[in-house]
């Protein structure tokens, strides 16, 4: 067994590891050669090495589509794993000369890229030598990050209950109502929940956090929710609302400049603003590197510095 170990080590090589992570991650020869700088040639001689090198077909073409196999799909775990201890190895040497370098894959979910520059400049000044890599996604993807344990971290609110993660919460997160204002609302001075909702509401796509943390609270208070229409992010409902198409509940950090200069209103609705968190996640069972461990202690230390920024910034 052992002298079948050493001849399968003689015949790989880290290239073709990470030339083969790419393409499983890219789901495409040519986008995963773009991403490495090489040409398409190039990144199927390498995967033709190592499937020659294993004995075994990693990918394969249905159509014009590329397909991970079964012995693919275990070769991609045990990769993950040996670049996550390349990573461990990186960080630890560097720890013994005091220095913090490495890198630290983030994903986060489009509601919250507006406050992460905040969260990392802090972090980023202390430890030069780290790389950051920082990928917006939607709530969606967010998951299919977290199941295939592509990022070191997520950053996301609504965490979902039904999986086994660790959770920082580390912001406030208060989805408040806003119109237009030249809405009819801002001379209304009782309004109920329900008529709020009725008045064309603009609301993001199903599986969106924002919806769900509006959806969870409507049914819990018994109200009905009737979209007038979906749209793929609070950017464009803010302009949405903005233009007067309509009515919205959205992240009030999303909305500070425009609450300020006055293009958007908010209103006082009995249940409002929802109050959730934002969070930084990982599976549990995932052993964080050095450099994670790191922006997670940095962040957990300066949880009241984050939270007295957001709030001088929205006026508190």
């Amino acid at each position: 067994m052992q002298q079948n170990s050493q001849q399968l080590l003689s015949r790989l090589s880290f290239r073709q590891l990470q030339v083969f992570q790419a393409v499983y991650q890219q789901q495409g020869y040519r986008k995963a050669a773009d991403l490495l700088g090489l040409t398409q040639p190039a990144v199927s001689s390498q995967i033709r090495k190592l499937e020659e090198a294993l004995g075994q077909r990693l990918f394969e073409y249905v159509g014009r589509k590329v397909y991970c196999t079964r012995a693919g799909e275990h070769v991609a775990q045990r990769v993950q794993k040996v670049f996550d201890q390349v990573s461990y190895l990186q960080g630890e040497l560097h720890s013994l000369d005091g220095r913090l370098s490495g890198e630290l894959s983030l994903g986060a979910v489009t509601t919250v890229q507006s406050i992460v520059p905040y969260l990392l400049k802090g972090f980023m000044d202390l430890h030069p030598a780290v790389n950051v890599k920082l990928r917006i996604v939607n709530r969606g993807q967010a998951l299919t990050l977290l199941d295939n344990n592509t990022d070191d971290l997520l950053i996301m609110g609504m965490v979902p209950s039904d999986r086994a993660l660790f959770s920082l919460p580390f912001l406030d997160n208060e989805l408040i109502p806003v119109i237009s204002t030249a809405h009819a609302f801002k001379r209304r001075k009782k309004l109920t929940p329900q008529q709020f909702l009725n008045a064309n509401l603009l609301l993001r796509e199903s599986g969106s956090g924002t919806r769900l943390a509006l959806e969870q609270h409507c049914q819990q208070h018994h109200l009905t929710i009737t979209p007038f229409m979906e749209m793929g992010s609070n950017e464009a409902i803010k302009h949405g609302v903005i233009a007067g198409m309509g009515v919205g509940v959205l992240p009030k950090l999303s909305v500070i400049s425009e609450l300020k200069i006055g293009s958007i209103k908010t209103l006082s609705i009995k249940g409002f603003p929802l109050r959730r968190s934002w969070c930084l996640v990982y599976p549990s069972g995932k052993h964080p590197t050095t450099v994670t461990q790191a922006f997670l202690d940095f962040v957990q230390h300066r949880l009241k510095d984050i939270n007295d920024h957001f709030k001088t910034l929205s006026g508190e």
